[in-house]
This record gives structure tokens, C-alpha cells and sequence, in this order.
């Protein structure tokens, strides 16, 4: 017969330990929970940013264009004919006559093409060309120029040109100002500003899709056909620096490090100084660049050449440290099994090894890739935030890139209109690295082997 102490007793330990599983019990939920939370909040504010650049940016990409016929008047146009290389000239001779040509088609008042055709739809414009003209972007007068130059058979016709309105007008238009704010803080004149209204609603200001973001360079005369051209391009010559140099370099360098290298205290100094590397503040790496690229070899400043230097030893580190752990992850089983049938060490690493790890080994690529497209401090201190009008030919020229690019958008005066732009080229900064890494993930998943 049990005694009734000892069924106390088990009555008491079974409370415990009931009591011990609902708070372990309880804190797995709270634990749970707050993970759960932890992930929704991530997401949440994730939406928030992207929803933030795409809503400021988004709007960007269309323009307040002018849709209007413009006849190109020979009393204003007065320019001979387009000359033409004569039997027995010389290349430099008629060089000379054709830069003399287009010497006196600059002096060419384009802006009263413009202002007249503005006052066959306003008539009041005549009287007050100066307001007329400062609803185009001043760009578009050079714009005129160049058709007249392709084509000089278009003087004295009327032609449908589209015409990018001024930036103050851009933001007139889209509701970027307060309308109510008095005239002396308004950008435009009041005149100005009825104008663009009533143009807008006659549907001869439209807001039409911006070409001018991709195909035009950046701009401080004529602010409304400011472009990423030249940007682009020296990022992309950049990344091409940093694929070609930083990434055989990287895994060539991990491969040696956890294949080859002994374990000495040599080699544990170079893993430490790697590790150390990567938590380098990207911008002494920007001053190292300045300093060995540029004054002691002597690289051209502001030109993607030396960016693409600096951002491939700024992504070194990364790519050597996740490279090291994607080798790391290859069972060891592999390389005994590859020597165990007489393949030599390099064989088991070429054939067997390596593949196996590439999966591992691009998403180290991505990295490097990734956080070298998104920099701006060093390429600061190399001197890519100067203003470059021209698009690079080569990696040696001058240039830009996106992210500087956007840096000086973003701190530029006309904020009403640059913010806008400026998370516009964000976009297009995302778009270049999503393409980069999609391309990177197609090809893990080609190589991806399991086991």
C-alpha cells in the first residue's frame, strides 16, 4: 500500500514539472513570436524603403515635353549650304571649310524658332520672348543646332519636334512646388507659370517618357536634360575592372590559402590581415588609390581605370573570405575519395573540388560585385564627382558612376527636381546590380551539384 507522503511527494514533482513545461513551453512561444515579428518588421520596413524610391523615383522617368511643330525660318537660319569635299581637296582643307560652317551655324539665334512657335499658340509670347524661350530647357537649343547639322535640307520647313520643357516648369507642372507660395519665391515669372498651364491643357506639354535620362550626360546649363550616360558607362567599365582583376585574384588567392598554404604563423598573419581588410572603411581605400594610382603611376584622375583598382581591392577580402568558406563546406570525404584513386592534389581540386564549391564561389562574386557597384566614398577621393560632360570611351577617360552621380543630384540646389531624379537613377542603379546578380544565380544553379 503506497503511503500517502509519497503520493504528496509525486503530486508535488508532477506540479513542477507540468509547471517547468508551460514556461519552457510559454518561452518557445515568445521566442517564436518574437522572431515571427522580428521578419514581418524587416519586411515591412524593406516595403517601406522600396516603396519610398519608387514612389519620389518612378515619376522621374516622364518629362514635361513640349509636342509642338517648330519651322526652321531661313531669315533666321542663314547659313550656306553644307560644304562638300571638291575633287583635288585636301581632308584638312575641307575640315577647315566645314568647322567654319558650323562655326557661323552656332551664331544662329535658335531661340526665336522656339519663341515663334510658342506665340502661334499663345500670341501674348511674342511681346515677352525672354519668358517663352525659359519654358524650354536651354539644351534643346543645341538640339536644333544638331538637326540642322544632320540634315541642313531642313531649313525652311516645319517639323513636329518633341522639346524638353525647363525644370522649373517640370515641377510646375507635376505639383512638386506649392502653387500658393507668393511670386518672389517662385522659380518662374506668374506670366510664366499660366503659360505652362495653359499649354499643359491644350495637350502641347505632355508628359511623355524620358529618353534624355539614358541617352544624355550630366548637365548644370540646361538642368532638365541631365542624364546617366556618362555614368553608366563608367560604372560599367568598372565592374568590368573588378570582374576581370578582383575576382580570378580572389578565388585564385582562397584556393591557395585553404589548399595549399601551410599552417605556419606566416600564413595565420595573412588570414588575419585579410580578415582585418574587410572591415576597412571603404574610403582609405579611396585615399590609398589617390595616392599610388594616381600620383605615383601617374593614372588619369576621375577615370574608371583607377575606380575599378581601388573597388577590386576593396572587394578582395570579401571575395577571398566567402570563397574560403565555400571550399571549406566541400566535404572532405571528396578530396580523400579523388586521392584515394590516384588523382593527383590538383586533380581533386580542379575536377572534383572546386566545382563542387562554385555555387559557393559565385555567391562570392555577387558580393564582390554588389558592394563595389554601390560604393561612393573612394571613387570621391579619386575625383569622379568632377563634372564630366562627355560620355567615356574607354576607362581611361573621364568620368563618373551611378553612385556618385547620385550623390551630387541629391545635394543639388533645384532639390524639387533632383530628388526625384536622383531616386530615379537609384533605380537604375538596382536594375544594373538585380541583372548582375540574376546572371550570377543562373549560372550557381548551372554549376550547383549535389551530393
Amino acid at each position: 500500500m503506497t503511503h500517502p507522503g509519497a503520493l504528496s511527494g509525486y503530486a508535488t514533482v508532477q506540479q513542477r514539472v507540468e509547471s517547468s513545461l508551460r514556461r519552457r513551453a510559454a518561452r518557445e512561444r515568445l521566442f517564436h513570436g518574437m522572431g515571427v515579428a522580428a521578419v514581418v518588421t524587416s519586411l515591412l520596413l524593406v516595403l517601406i524603403f522600396f516603396g519610398s524610391i519608387l514612389r519620389t523615383g518612378l515619376p522621374a522617368f516622364w518629362q514635361s515635353t513640349f509636342v509642338m511643330d517648330v519651322h526652321f525660318d531661313p531669315e533666321v537660319v542663314q547659313v550656306g549650304p553644307k560644304p562638300e569635299i571638291a575633287a583635288g581637296e585636301t581632308p584638312a582643307a575641307f575640315q577647315a571649310r566645314l568647322q567654319q560652317w558650323q562655326l557661323e551655324l552656332g551664331f544662329v539665334d535658335f531661340g526665336q524658332l522656339i519663341t515663334k512657335s510658342i506665340a502661334k499658340l499663345i500670341p501674348e509670347a511674342a511681346e515677352h520672348p525672354d519668358d517663352a524661350l525659359g519654358l524650354v530647357t536651354s539644351g534643346e537649343l543645341f538640339a536644333l543646332r544638331d538637326l540642322v547639322v544632320a540634315d541642313p535640307g531642313i531649313v525652311g520647313k516645319t517639323v513636329r519636334l518633341n522639346l524638353l520643357a525647363d525644370a522649373n516648369v517640370d515641377v510646375w507642372l507635376k505639383g512638386n512646388i506649392d502653387r500658393s507660395l507668393p511670386d518672389e519665391q517662385q522659380q518662374l515669372s506668374a506670366r510664366a507659370r499660366q503659360w505652362a498651364d495653359q499649354l499643359a491643357s491644350q495637350g502641347v506639354i505632355q508628359n511623355k517618357f524620358s529618353t534624355a535620362l539614358f541617352m544624355n550626360v550630366d548637365s548644370r546649363s540646361s538642368l532638365a536634360s541631365a542624364g546617366l550616360a556618362g555614368a553608366m558607362m563608367g560604372s560599367v567599365f568598372m565592374m568590368i575592372i573588378v570582374i576581370v582583376l578582383a575576382m580570378p585574384v580572389g578565388v585564385a588567392a582562397a584556393v591557395y590559402l585553404e589548399e595549399f598554404a601551410p599552417k605556419n604563423r606566416f600564413t595565420d598573419f595573412i588570414e588575419v590581415n585579410i580578415n582585418n581588410l574587410a572591415a576597412v572603411p571603404s574610403i582609405i581605400f579611396g585615399l590609398f588609390g589617390a595616392v599610388v594610382f594616381i600620383l605615383w603611376f601617374k593614372l588619369p584622375i576621375s577615370s574608371p581605370i583607377v575606380g575599378g583598382l581601388v573597388l577590386s581591392l576593396m572587394t578582395l577580402p570579401t571575395v577571398i573570405i566567402a570563397t574560403r568558406a565555400a571550399l571549406k563546406a566541400v566535404p572532405p570525404s571528396i578530396r580523400e575519395a579523388a586521392l584515394g584513386v590516384g588523382a593527383s592534389k590538383m586533380q581533386a581540386l580542379t575536377d572534383h573540388v572546386v566545382p563542387l564549391a562554385m555555387p559557393g564561389i559565385l555567391t562570392a562574386m555577387i558580393l564582390g560585385v554588389a558592394q563595389a557597384l554601390g560604393e561612393t566614398g573612394p571613387l570621391l577621393l579619386i575625383g569622379m564627382s568632377a563634372f564630366v560632360a562627355s560620355v567615356p570611351a574607354t576607362p581611361f577617360d573621364a568620368s563618373t558612376a551611378l553612385p556618385v552621380q547620385i550623390f551630387l543630384w541629391e545635394s543639388n540646389e533645384l532639390r524639387n527636381f533632383f530628388e526625384g531624379r536622383g531616386s530615379a537613377a537609384i533605380i537604375v542603379l538596382l536594375a544594373m546590380m538585380l541583372v548582375l546578380n540574376a546572371v550570377a544565380i543562373w549560372l550557381r544553379k548551372r554549376f550547383e551539384t549535389r551530393w
